[in-house]
């Protein structure tokens, strides 16, 4: 097991973490691997951190574990069981997160570039726990959309419906997050009710076992959900099944490798790719010097060059610029650039830490040479600099390099080579199109971003490159205090790309989860559909509950349970008075004559709120009960118009439950309809209500 000396800090409070071999999580227990072990070292000092192998792993074993034991623990747990179960584990991370901190460091990061990666993850775990109780049944089958009329008379209906796949995910993951990138990964995926199999990229395995560690050590996560590969993944891949889903980041050559693996072909696993990105910003021609927008340029990009050294699959790799002031841009840059301190990243003064790992710098060296074959370096591109309490010969230490390229819609490798740490290169652009046509030649990015005042340029500039990006951002002086900045991915909005991006999404809110579950098209009777998924369609049975149902406390309610109601005439008087109660004098409601100039109306109608304000006195039991209050009307719709004359009632049916945890109570959704004297539908729509749990309606009675 991983072992930690009592003494936490080392010069400048560096983690001391003796160099052991890391383990894997296999089926439940710590197993370290044989044979030769890889050594990892520390991107400020050069030392070995630890040592890592996954050779003799059964890795069918572990694929078997998680489909015999991970899945079906997680899969008798609803969605809102699963979210607690998230909410507790981002708890109990948020507690040690220190450590996590402190061990951070050797991968090269700085306090401001370990806070996306750690407090960033925990953060997308509570993201994902909310959305579990708030947008997702206490069930544990999602419903997809309403259902379909199939059939003239309504007795056979169709329903799409997710539940999860009964295999594992593989989680592939890149060095640059140890933690954000695992757990933005693993919370949807548990949160569907899928078991994990993790495996983090080499160089920065030592900060993602330690996260594993603590996840298991909490107990929280039932027997079998996570396992962890430290090192390679041996033959997993020959034992996938269709019920299996790939999460991959990292280089789109081995995405498009593991892709082509026989098995993932022939089976159709599910894959989903983040791969190489380079992402554009583009600086509007509004936003000249001493704009706001000018400035928060300059500090935007100096901020994406600078956060983890570069390493970030978000980053600007092209400043898309307007011609006329790219100098401007290029000076104001280099200036900001210089002022931006490198070397040991436990340094609150230092701006910038270490790549990753040696070779890491090696190949951004390789990457800059090629880029400087079209592109003139403007600033850094040297390897003698100064770093700030480190040794830059035994550190992975790379100077910010920015490059011009004078004619960028002829040249090449500015759109196709990426130098994969603190570089970035200026392009201008004349017109609008060339902008365009800039962003477009990078062939699909993860995230764009576009920094102007003037909402048209904005709009011109996203319809013309929005089919290119995954994520886009528009920044300007009047959102940029609270904006998340360029390269942020957000739990609730999807993170992917398509082309070179991969392709692929992930998170999106619930749609992340999805992501991990299989949608099937169900045709059957409407009781039948209701009946396995839990929602009451319209020609299901209806049920008499012998008493009103608000007289029923939450367990009581059985979905499908129906209050019929009297009929109620509607008057002239009525609608007078509510005109003048309410001061709606909409003319339909208040003039003969006009309303009968509309085509919709034969004469003078009732209020659309009228409607639905009779229907609730004719279905509202008025006593103390269960019922604790009414909190919205959901997908209103007036069908068919109501004169003074005719006369309306209400069908209301219980047609979902979802009880919220402890609370001592639960949403109930009831189904309601309005007719009229001729039975003709005048207005659907569903009431939700909060009705008292048994317990709590013993307790206040």
């Amino acid at each position: 097991m991983t072992v930690y000396c009592d003494t936490k800090f080392f010069k400048h409070h560096f983690f001391l973490y003796l160099t052991m071999k890391l383990g894997n999580l296999v089926q439940d227990q710590w197993v370290e691997g044989g044979g030769d072990a890889r050594v990892l070292t520390s991107a400020v000092t050069g030392e070995p951190v630890a040592t890592l192998s996954s050779e003799g792993l059964d890795f069918k074993a572990m694929l078997d574990h998680a489909k015999s034991v991970g899945g079906p623990n997680l899969r008798k747990l609803t969605f809102h069981e699963r979210g607690f179960m998230l909410k507790d584990l981002a708890i109990y991370l948020n507690d040690h997160k220190q450590e996590f901190y402190e061990l951070s460091t050797q991968t090269g990061a700085t306090r401001r570039d370990s806070w996306p990666d750690i407090d960033g993850g925990i953060s997308t775990v509570f993201v994902f726990s909310s959305k579990a109780r708030r947008e997702m049944p206490n069930d544990r089958v999602y419903l997809d959309g309403p259902p379909e009329w199939l059939s003239r008379e309504g007795t056979f209906v169709g329903q799409h419906i997710f539940t999860p796949k009964l295999g594992a995910a593989i989680h592939i993951n890149a060095f640059n997050f140890p933690c954000w990138g695992m757990l933005e990964k693993l919370a949807p995926t548990l949160l569907a009710g899928v078991p994990a199999i993790v495996k983090p990229a080499s160089s920065t395995a030592y900060l993602a076992e330690l996260m594993v560690r603590r996840i298991i050590e909490s107990g929280i996560l039932p027997k079998g959900s996570l396992q962890l590969i430290c090192g390679g993944v041996g033959d997993l891949f020959d034992h996938l099944t269709c019920q299996d889903t790939i999460a991959f980041t990292g280089s789109k050559y081995t995405a498009e490798k593991l892709q082509a693996h026989p098995r993932v072909v022939s089976e159709s696993v599910a894959f989903t790719a983040e791969t190489d990105s380079l992402n554009m910003s583009i600086l509007g021609p509004d936003a000249t010097p001493g704009t706001p927008e000018f400035d928060l340029y300059i500090k935007e990009v100096v901020r994406e060059m600078t956060a983890k050294a570069g390493q970030k699959c978000t980053a600007i790799r092209r400043i898309i610029a307007p011609a006329n002031i790219a100098g401007e841009v290029t000076a104001a840059l280099s200036r900001a650039l210089g002022e931006v301190r490198i070397g040991n990243p436990a340094l609150k003064e230092v701006g910038m830490g270490a790549l990753a790992s040696q070779g890491q710098r090696d190949e951004v060296r390789e990457r800059v040479a090629d880029l400087a074959a079209e592109a003139e370096v403007v600033f850094g591109g040297v390897d003698d600099f100064e770093v700030v309490d480190a040794d830059a010969g035994k550190g992975a230490f790379f100077m910010p390099t920015l490059l011009h390229c004078e004619k960028p819609l002829t040249s090449k490798a500015v759109h196709s080579v990426e130098a994969f740490g603190p570089v970035s290169t200026v392009l201008p652009y004349d017109t609008l199109d060339e902008a365009i046509e800039l962003a477009r030649l990078g062939e699909g990015s993860l995230a764009g971003s576009i920094i102007t005042n003037d909402n048209d340029v904005a709009r011109e500039l996203v319809l013309g490159t929005a089919a290119y990006h995954g994520r886009m951002v528009i920044i300007n002086r009047h959102c940029a205090a609270e904006s998340t900045g360029h390269g942020s991915p957000l739990a609730h909005l999807v993170h992917g790309g398509p082309g070179r991006a991969g392709g692929g999404e992930e998170m999106g809110g619930v749609r992340g989860v999805l992501h991990y579950m299989q949608r099937t098209a169900l045709q059957g009777s409407p009781e039948t559909l209701s009946h396995i998924g839990h929602r009451w369609i319209r020609g299901a049975d209806q049920k008499d509950p012998g008493v009103h149902p608000f007289r029923k406390t939450f367990e009581q309610l059985e979905i499908g349970d129906t209050f019929n109601s009297k009929p109620r005439e509607v008057t002239l008087e009525d609608i007078d008075h509510f005109a003048e109660f309410t001061g709606d004098t909409f003319y339909a409601h208040m003039n003969e004559e006009e309303a009968q100039k509309n085509p919709f109306f034969e004469g003078r109608v009732a209020h659309g709120y009228l409607i639905v304000s009779f229907a609730a006195g004719l279905f509202v039991d008025p006593d103390f009960g269960p019922v604790l209050a009414n909190y919205g009307v959901d997908d209103l719709r007036f069908l068919q118009p109501v004169n003074y004359g005719d006369s309306l009632k209400v069908r209301l049916t219980c047609k979902q439950k979802t009880l919220r945890g402890d609370t001592g109570y639960g949403e109930v959704r009831w189904d309601a309809e309005v007719t009229n004297q001729d039975d003709e539908i005048c207005a659907q729509y569903d009431v939700l209500t909060m009705v008292a749990t048994d317990a709590h309606w013993k307790s206040v009675q």
